[in-house]
């Protein structure tokens, strides 16, 4: 398991046009397994989901985000595809549906990149489209 730095932007329209952007730079942790790779770092109160950790499972042909903590989601991301998903908070339960449009993700030597685009449903109703980039990096180690 490797230390990283992940840099996590993301960027959602509204129906009225309103784009929202947050960005993310935190320390994770990035491993492979079974020609899975892993990404795990905590969120923090910058993106409203403080407490929670996210786990990104990238596969060969779908990554899947899955959030445990203050927040709980599961959400599929395939090529082309609407996948449903669930979004629990401490207010209440939404049922989401994300339609993908782009799936791209590379993982070379001590780095790699994901990027997601994808229109997003709550409750059967369309809310946003939006724009999901992670870079990850090795921690470089200091030496003297």
């Amino acid at each position: 398991m490797n230390t990283v730095v992940i840099t996590v932007i993301g960027s959602q329209q509204d129906a009225e046009g309103d784009d929202n952007r947050i960005e993310l730079i935190t320390v994770g942790r990035h491993y492979e397994k079974n020609g899975v790779h892993y990404i795990t770092y905590q969120e923090t109160q910058l993106s409203g989901m403080e407490g929670t950790t996210t786990l990104l499972k990238v596969y060969s042909d779908r990554i899947t985000l899955v959030r445990m903590g203050s927040v709980q989601q599961k959400q599929e991301f395939r090529l082309g595809e609407k996948t449903c998903g669930t979004y629990i908070t401490p207010y209440g339960t939404m049922e989401m549906a994300a339609v993908t449009n782009k799936l791209d993700f590379s993982y070379l030597g001590a780095g790699g990149s994901m990027h997601i685009e994808y229109e997003l449903e709550i409750d059967g109703h369309w809310q946003s489209k939006n724009e999901l980039i992670v870079n990850i990096q090795e921690e470089q180690k200091s030496g003297c």
